[in-house]
């Protein structure tokens, strides 16, 4: 009897399905390799199949991929696989999936993506991107690679925040099957010690700003413990002379638009965590408001042509406002004269609270000032306070003791 003619080549094992040996020609040679398609649904507009393809060296390596799809298309957790890259991936999160963040976060996570994670990782598939990867891009960039200096705890931190959510996003999106960065192990971010301004330093800095353009503007800060954004931002409407209370509910902020020889903007935005508060100031920062609004009347009348009405509190003469960075420069420029380099504004605002705690507000009160989320958060920053303020409560009971003993 005549032999049964071979198997062709394009035609698959039994029971493995639709698979092929396909040729591709690179210049002057060939190279072959195996390919299986496999349907994973139909198109709403024509009702055609959809058909993806898996391929590999091996007629079996094909096999076990194409078993690995069908099986994930049967208990309805298959993914289609695509070439996106984890750079062109964050370019399309940055530009749909970031509409209701704030100007500025939108710009610190532009500038994390643009000078740490792409250049990093940006060109592995994102579908292909594993936990090791972004362990081992982590771990390179704390301990310092190559050239490039280690970054801090705190930036590792900041990375993995943004990486994170957008990996979050490909997942709910069905891009990836897990998100990646979920079991990464992170370096201690070690909790810097606060610096607030002693009662010498805080009895130099108001002599240092005697006459200083911006005198008003950092003693209301210092009394009250607002932000450098907050006291730029403040509106006469938040001013309550009659109940003496200060409303803070917005904060000026730079819109960065990442491109050179942009004029930068400005726009009044919520406060940091998004939540309003009332202050209710001592009658010495009230007092300085009401001066800082006769003469405002004052510049208003003699600038009536050219002054600009924005209802802000702090301006120049002509109701321009003052950035948050033109505040800050001329703060340490003071404070440099005074031979303290390394006092920042953002010391004002731990002064304030140092100062508020010593003089026995408690801490529900001083939270709240502050506009911190929890008092709990409060005890954990000034805790150190708040341990002395026993002490001096122990060395009273002890006093009063010996006086009835």
């Amino acid at each position: 009897m005549p032999q049964s003619k071979k198997k062709k080549n394009n035609k698959s094992a039994s029971g493995m399905g639709n698979i092929r040996k396909k040729t591709v020609r690179k210049g002057d040679r060939e190279y072959e390799y195996w390919e299986a398609r496999y349907t994973v649904g139909f198109d709403p507009g024509t009702g055609k199949q959809v058909q993806k393809s898996v391929s590999g060296k091996t007629q079996k390596e094909v096999a076990q991929k194409l078993k690995a799809a069908t099986a994930a298309l049967d208990d309805g957790t298959y993914i289609a696989p695509n070439k996106m890259t984890v750079a062109q991936w964050l370019d399309i999160w940055q530009a749909n999936y970031l509409k209701g963040v704030k100007p500025s976060t939108v710009s610190s996570y532009q500038a994390t993506i643009k000078n740490h994670i792409k250049p990093n990782i940006g060109a592995i598939r994102l579908d292909a991107l594993t936990t090791h990867d972004i362990q081992e891009f982590y771990n390179k960039r704390f301990e310092g690679d190559g050239n490039r200096p280690p970054l801090s705890a705190k930036t590792i931190k900041n990375i993995h925040g943004v990486l994170h959510k957008a990996l979050q996003q490909a997942m709910l999106n069905n891009y990836i099957r897990a998100n990646p960065s979920n079991p990464c192990i992170l370096p201690r971010v070690t909790k810097k010690k606060i610096k607030p301004l002693n009662e010498h330093q805080i009895a130099d800095f108001l002599k240092g700003i005697k006459g200083n353009k911006y005198e008003k503007m950092f003693l209301v800060a210092l009394f009250t413990g607002i932000r450098e954004g907050e006291v730029c931002g403040l509106q006469w409407e938040c001013v309550d002379f009659t109940d003496g209370t200060i409303l803070i509910d917005k904060q000026l902020q730079s819109l960065r638009s990442g491109v050179r020889g942009d004029k930068e903007k400005y726009e009044l935005v919520p406060t940091k965590n998004g939540k309003e508060r009332t202050i209710t100031a001592a009658p010495y920062v009230m007092d300085i408001l009401w001066k800082v609004k006769k003469e405002q009347d004052l510049n208003r009348k003699s600038n009536s042509d050219l002054f600009q009405e924005n209802g802000l509190v702090f301006t120049d003469e002509f109701g321009i406002r003052i950035t948050p960075q033109a505040l800050y420069r001329a703060f340490k420029l003071v404070v440099c004269e005074l031979g303290m380099p390394t006092v920042r504004f953002h010391d004002l605002r731990h002064s304030y609270a140092v100062i508020s705690l010593k003089s026995g507000d408690d801490v529900k009160t001083v939270q709240e000032n502050l506009g911190h989320a929890t008092a709990a958060f409060t005890l954990d920053v000034y805790g150190h306070v708040t341990e002395k303020m026993k002490k001096d409560s122990a060395n009273r009971m002890e006093a009063f003791i010996k006086s009835v003993s």
